[in-house]
């Protein structure tokens, strides 16, 4: 373990550590926020009792969906994009101001035309967090060096042979970034979905749990979803620094 996963993980303690004396303590009151140590009791409570089990799945489920669409249609848009400059040029200023838009007006006409199915969570989803993934890959596209359109020249590489082998290496590191953002914001959007208007899931959970003042039950749910987005930054996180050493080392 490196020095700064060491220190991240020794911050992460004494937050929680804190908490728990602060709430054990009574400086925060039980009504508020329960103790770290409860609350994990409390989910440990739920995964044994399965009482949560379909929600976890259909919640997971969607946030996979609307992930690997956002990465994937996004990357698409991106390259098109790339490849009209005027009708880059025509979209960016509507990139730039995109995430001022409350996406989720839409959901009651997705609603009317959908019902109540998973799919307008999906399509609240990707839509929140394609455009991320769009602005990454022309980002990405933007920053491969010319001399590599040379050397495929040079080499005489097709179109194909030529994205696979070199652009697509040299924009990766932008491309990642988008990926990460596609991730964070997939999350956000299916779970905010939920919360709000859908009928199931872990976000209808929290809600339900939160109007009938059931905080065990409310904070053992926002744990679960704390440490799963946790464990997926870290992965995606541990992965971006490998793939960067080993460019790092390419390059030596």
């Amino acid at each position: 373990m490196t020095r700064v996963g060491l220190i991240r993980i020794v911050v992460i303690a004494a937050l929680v550590g804190a908490l728990e004396l602060a709430c054990q303590s009574g400086l925060i009151n039980r009504r508020t926020i329960i103790p770290p140590s409860e609350m994990a009791v409390a989910l440990w409570k739920l995964f044994a009792s399965g009482a949560v089990s379909a929600d976890i799945g259909r919640t997971l489920g969607v946030v996979a969906i609307v992930i690997v669409l956002s990465i994937v249609l996004g990357f698409a848009l991106g390259v098109l994009i790339h490849a009209l400059p005027r009708l880059r040029e025509a979209l960016e200023p509507l990139f730039a101001t995109y995430y001022a838009v409350p996406i989720f007006i839409f959901y009651p006409v997705l609603i009317a035309i959908f019902g109540l199915s998973p799919i307008p969570i999906v399509l609240i989803g990707v839509a929140t967090a394609v455009v991320a993934m769009i602005i990454a890959t022309l980002n990405g596209l933007d920053r491969v060096p010319r001399v590599l359109t040379k050397v495929a020249r040079v080499h005489r590489l097709g179109r194909l042979a030529t994205a696979l082998q070199l652009q697509l290496p040299a924009a990766a590191p932008y491309l990642f970034t988008g990926v990460k953002l596609s991730v964070s914001y997939g999350f956000i959007a299916v779970i905010a979905a939920e919360f709000i208007l859908s009928p199931t899931g872990l976000g209808r959970d929290i809600a339900d749990a939160y109007a009938d003042f059931n905080n065990r039950r409310m904070y053992a749910l926002i744990l679960f979803l704390l440490i799963i987005a946790t464990v997926v930054n870290g992965a995606l996180h541990a992965f971006d620094m490998r793939y960067s050493e080993r460019r790092t080392a390419g390059r030596s």
